[in-house]
Formats: structure tokens, sequence, C-alpha cells
């Protein structure tokens, strides 16, 4: 029979998984949608060196966020679906933003692509870290798998800052 303390701590416990998997499937919602945001800049910017560039980031998430579902499987967290869902409608909703042009692309919106990248990256960066805290106490996470996952965060938010600067001083007519 448990005691009473050993109930309050599985109680605490199950909690705090339920928080954690609030988070985590958030970030997949996050991740999904970057992985169709990078994917969709990629193919703008084909013939380009940012192209190859953002076509090997494209990669580099993708597999990013099989690793997050792999992790949330891992720490038995169901997935929410429509979360996911969710991230990928975004994504979408997100191409209907003004850009100051009618029809066709215009310059400034490889600038704010290249920023909501890099933003989600950070973001990406900061959930790895807090798995990093969680793989202290959670041996089911692989904490230098963690620490590698968060050193390609970092390398692909200095990339999309330099590709970013970039594309605003084409935007500014500077290169």
């Amino acid at each position: 029979m448990a005691t009473r303390e050993t109930q309050t701590r599985s109680a605490a416990t199950a909690v705090d998984m339920g928080l954690i998997g609030i988070y985590l499937n958030d970030h997949l919602a996050g991740a999904t949608a970057g992985v169709e945001l990078v994917q969709r800049a990629a193919r703008s910017q084909r013939g380009w060196e940012a192209g190859r560039i953002l076509d090997r980031l494209a990669r580099e998430i993708k597999e990013d966020r099989a690793e997050l579902i792999s992790m949330i499987i891992e720490l038995g967290v169901p997935i929410r679906r429509y979360k996911v869902a969710l991230g990928w409608i975004t994504e979408k909703a997100g191409r209907l933003k003004l850009n100051g042009r009618l029809l066709g692309r215009s310059p400034l919106s490889d600038v704010v692509e290249l920023e909501g990248l890099r933003l989600g990256v950070i973001g990406k960066e900061a959930c790895w870290r807090a798995l990093r805290t969680l793989a202290e106490r959670d041996r089911r996470l692989d904490p230098e798998r963690l620490e590698g996952l968060i050193s390609r965060a970092s390398r692909q938010a200095e990339t999309l800052e330099e590709l970013r600067v970039r594309a605003f001083r084409r935007l500014l007519g500077l290169d």
C-alpha cells in the first residue's frame, strides 16, 4: 500500500510530466511550422548560395524535429496531433502576410522568413536546454545527445543571422 508521501510524489511527477508534455507538444507544433518554412525559404532561394545553405538547414531542422518526436516518445508523452496540424496550418497562413507586392515575392519576404526561422531555432535551442536540465533527473534522456543538439541549434541560429543580414542588405540595395 502506498504511503501518503509516495502518492504525493507520484501526483507531482504526473503533473510535471503533464506540463512537460504540453511544452514538448507546443515545440513540436513550432518544429512542424519551422520545417515547412525552411523548405519554402530554400525553394525561393534556389540557384543562390543561400539556397544551398537553406537546403542543408532544412535537412537538419527536419532531423531535429524527428529527434524531438523521438524524445517525446521516450518520455512516454502523447503526441497531440491537433497541435502538429496547427503548426502546419500556422505556417501556411503566414504566407498570406502583406509583403508590399500584390503579385510575386517581395525581397522583404526573405528577411521576414529568415527572422522567423532564426527565432524558431532560438526557441528550439531553449527546448534542448530545458530537456538537458530534465536529463539530470530522467535517465530516458541522453545529456550528450542534447548537448550536440544545443550546439547544432546555436550554429543554425548564427547561419540564419548571417543570411538575414545579407537579405536585408539586398533589400536596401547594398549588395
